[in-house]
């Protein structure tokens, strides 16, 4: 198991991934709007994981990954999506996944 300060920085890390995964996604003309809010709500839970307590973290970090797992579905259903933003999903899907068997 992390330790808190460890589970954080992972955190911001996956965070950082998600940005990024945002990014690609809006900036990708073949992107369908719906998984464009999809990676926007992982965004958003990203960004709330990362201000919760940290007794709530764990709690934190599955809801995390359910809409890690949402984006990465929406992302492989989309045939409008390009190669980078889908890429750019499934990096930050497998960011908190790898740290989802730690906590």
């Amino acid at each position: 198991m992390l330790a808190t300060t460890d589970i954080r920085a992972r955190l911001d890390d996956c965070r950082a991934k998600t940005a990024t995964a945002m990014r690609d996604t809006e900036g990708d003309r073949g992107a369908s709007v719906v998984t464009v809010a999809v990676v926007r709500e992982f965004l958003s839970k990203a960004d709330k994981a990362g201000l919760t307590p940290d007794e709530g973290t764990r709690d934190a970090v599955i809801e995390l990954e359910q809409a890690a797992d949402s984006a990465k579905a929406a992302a492989a259903a989309d045939p409008g999506l390009g190669g980078a933003a889908r890429e750019s999903v499934e990096a930050a899907h497998l960011a908190i996944c790898i740290l989802k068997t730690e906590v």
